[in-house]
């Protein structure tokens, strides 16, 4: 727990020195409708393409969703997650986005829009219209996304690994990260509600099963039931088993998420760490049955487009990748 600790305040150093070395909300030459006449059709070949990818596997959308954020919090939203290494150096290579799946739906989008328009749009404005397609294919929400993004040419493994929001944050951390990028707590409430959907490894949690203070006990947050649950299915040393987020419902965009926080049984620390602020315990509470949902869809909406704002590059700034995975 003390390793734990001191790793979460390292962190929070380097992304308080990242955000001020950075511009991280820089919405500039953002707006809906940027391809209106450069690449009419490039909005529904995105979506087409995603929704059809979900269609027959739904559990892709999860990943794909996830990619705008794993994306946004290193460097902006400038399609650096997307780049290959020689070496393996790159963000995509870091432990968090081991997880990821779905790149090839991006190159497969790519692709169909380098024959449609060549070297108009972004692999960071693909990233940000899957993710809203993703949701919206698992009846979650639909929003207007602002495109204009260009391609940053610069990924590093390390970065990834400082910058983003590990699962055992406590809301300390989770205030510090977001508010350092211009975030809310509001903001930190409503995107966690992405966990509605999609599946983690035991690796995320364990410690709160097994091992939460290093003495070899149970995290006492989380509902006792749901360790025994959790137990059945993870063992000490698991790798490899994949578990629900929210048990149930994890191929629908829904507000159980809030029931299964409210109730003690939030996955990961971080989900447990929205009941110890007053105004992220709200949130949870107050959207925790389905009349919660339209509020909810709307929040969400408006908190992704305040995410896909940060750290962009546009104008002359970047490129516009001929394919995602390599600079030009």
């Amino acid at each position: 727990m003390a390793s734990q600790k001191v790793l979460i305040c390292f962190a929070l150093q380097l992304i308080f020195i990242f955000s001020v070395l950075h511009h991280t909300a820089n919405a500039q030459g953002l707006k809906v409708g940027f391809y209106k006449n450069t690449c009419p059709k490039a909005e529904a070949i995105v979506a087409q393409i995603t929704h059809d990818t979900v269609k027959v596997a739904p559990t892709l959308a999860a990943p794909l969703m996830r990619m705008h954020y794993h994306d946004c919090f290193v460097r902006g939203c400038e399609g650096s997650l997307l780049l290959n290494s020689a070496t393996n150096q790159s963000e995509k290579f870091a432990t968090p986005n081991l997880s990821l799946r779905g790149f090839q739906i991006i190159d497969k989008i790519k692709t169909a829009l380098e024959k449609e328009c060549p070297q108009v749009v972004s692999c960071a404005d693909i990233v940000a219209l899957v993710a809203r397609d993703s949701v919206a294919a698992l009846n979650g929400p639909t929003w207007e996304v602002e495109t204009g993004r260009r391609d940053g040419r610069v990924s590093n493994i390390t970065e990834a690994l400082r910058q983003l929001v590990p699962p055992f944050a406590n809301i300390t951390a989770l205030r510090t990260a977001f508010s350092t990028r211009g975030l809310s707590a509001k903001d930190i409430a409503v995107l966690s509600g992405a966990h509605t959907i999609g599946t983690s490894h035991c690796t995320a949690f364990n410690n709160r099963l097994y091992n939460f203070t290093g003495k070899g006990d149970t995290d006492p947050t989380l509902d006792s039931e749901y360790i025994d649950e959790l137990k059945k299915k993870c063992k000490p040393a698991d790798r490899t088993t994949l578990v629900e987020m929210d048990p149930g419902s994890f191929k629908t965009f829904d507000v159980k998420y809030f029931q299964v926080v409210a109730k003690r049984r939030g996955l990961f620390s971080s989900d447990s760490a929205l009941l110890d602020d007053s105004e992220t315990k709200t949130y949870v509470l107050s959207h925790a049955s389905s009349s919660g949902t339209s509020s909810f869809f709307k929040d969400f909406g408006v908190s992704m487009v305040n995410m896909g704002r940060l750290g962009v590059l546009t104008g002359s700034a970047g490129e516009i990748r001929k394919v995602c995975s390599a600079v030009n």
